[in-house]
């Protein structure tokens, strides 16, 4: 069987999960989700770490859906609408961790991956890898609350660019734009977000967890019920002609021709 899909591990107060499909590019399939789930289960369950780190293996932090397989967790025949949210829910539970959380962005994080990185609290990127939510150019919605915390972290108008465009940018460049705390070559993020995650455990973890969710009541987050509408919207963008040709555009390696039908 090998190795999970998703490995959970701790180190003295620091635990970490790993995305470990690097040859799917820890691509969002039912089994890497599932797996996910519990990993951050035992994240929870372990009151012993006082920081969680968030990682991939390979060239990928993730790259979101799998485009040759589905869109939606259709597997567990749910609506349609209800198949879009299911296919972010493992990952939102990352909201539910009381520690805080680093996300290592150890490669390109695309789509849902982009969505998992802006769940975690602080985000150490590749300066040289690509990050963004190119939803736009496949013609669906975004979802996994993205329009929700994107323009919350980065302004409005850096938002709508990349949005609008479904442009990926560097990690130079999402450290410009205050997208991620720090940018460094790709073989020193983990190293870095390791010693990040140290520092936060060095420090007072009751006085911590409160702090986090005092941060996270102050600005209202309301990620959940964000994401719950994307699910929505994004489910009846999938029935569109739009949707298809980008889909089908991305694979084929051309440039979509959308109609707005």
């Amino acid at each position: 069987m090998g190795e999970a899909a998703v490995l959970y591990e701790a180190e003295g107060k620091v635990g970490k999960i790993i995305l470990n499909r690097p040859e799917q590019r820890n691509a969002m399939s039912p089994e890497l989700l599932d797996a996910f789930s519990g990993a951050i289960r035992l994240a929870q369950s372990d009151h012993g770490i006082r920081c969680l780190v968030i990682t991939g293996r390979g060239r990928c932090f993730s790259a979101g859906a799998d485009l040759r397989s589905s869109l939606q967790r259709k597997d567990l025949g749910k609506p349609s609408w209800e198949a879009s949210f299911a296919m972010y829910e493992p990952f939102l539970q990352v909201l539910e961790v009381t520690v805080p959380v680093v996300a290592a962005l150890n490669g390109h994080a695309v789509g849902g991956g982009f969505g998992l990185a802006l769940l975690a609290d602080i985000r150490v990127a590749s300066v040289d890898a690509k990050y963004g939510a190119n939803f736009a150019r496949l013609g669906i919605h975004s979802g996994l609350g993205i329009s929700y915390l994107l323009p919350r972290l980065v302004g409005a108008a850096n938002a709508s660019e990349l949005l609008f465009t479904g442009r990926l940018v560097t990690g130079s460049e999402a450290l410009q734009m205050g997208l991620v705390t720090h940018a460094k070559e790709a073989s020193e993020v983990l190293p870095a977000a390791g010693s990040l995650a140290r520092a936060i455990a060095g420090s007072a973890p009751k006085a911590v967890q409160e702090m986090k969710a005092s941060i996270r009541r102050g600005l209202g987050w309301k990620i959940r019920e964000a994401a719950l509408e994307e699910a929505k919207l994004q489910a009846a963008s999938l029935d569109t002609e739009d949707a298809k040709e980008g889909v089908a555009a991305i694979l084929e390696k051309r440039q979509p021709e959308f109609t707005g039908q």
